[in-house]
């Protein structure tokens, strides 16, 4: 086997982005399995000796050529999240009232609350602890949230009843942005 194929399979893994078997790889790189097991093999040890933040591995679905996993806390804080409108302004909401019953949130949010803060809570924006006066969770940011946003502190500059119409007013000017 050549460099050139061990070179081929790793381009072909590297474009392909997800886990290829054998059979499949040896179809597109116009070679027999023998020779594509034998480039893995090969590319697996080019990629432990150099120390790179990439490695070849083995999946059950195939090989694969990935992020090391001692990086994939990188990925958090490089890739931008995808919120949905909801669980933005969910998210927002939590912010703005921090800490707040999810109860209270429900009240203030409606029944999305139960899908958008499970979502936050994984992307690690929010945490959520069983209160212990009440039967219901408190949610709040986490520093996560002030780092990936880029804020240091909210303001605290409105009482509760201002938050409360200027979320109100936000939620209402969504609406008719997206109905039109």
């Amino acid at each position: 086997m050549t460099i050139a194929t061990a070179t081929k399979i790793e381009a072909i893994l590297y474009l392909k982005g997800k886990p290829l078997s054998a059979g499949e790889i040896a179809e597109y790189a116009a070679c027999d399995r023998a020779t594509v097991e034998e480039g893995i093999i090969e590319l697996m040890d080019s990629y432990a000796r150099r120390d790179s933040a990439l490695e070849v591995v083995e999946t059950p679905d195939g090989y694969s050529l990935q992020l090391r996993t001692d990086f994939q806390d990188l990925v958090q804080t490089l890739i931008p999240v995808e919120l949905g409108l909801g669980a933005l302004r969910t998210l927002a909401a939590i912010a703005l009232n921090s800490p707040i019953l999810q109860s209270d949130l429900i009240n203030l949010r409606g029944s999305g609350v139960y899908q958008h803060v499970p979502e936050l809570v994984e992307l690690g924006f929010v945490r959520k602890r069983r209160d212990n006066e009440s039967r219901s969770y408190s949610l709040q940011v986490t520093p996560k949230f002030h780092q990936y946003f880029q804020i240091e502190q909210l303001p605290q500059l409105l009482d509760s009843e201002q938050k409360e119409q200027q979320l109100e007013l936000d939620l209402a000017v969504g609406a008719v942005n997206s109905e039109q």
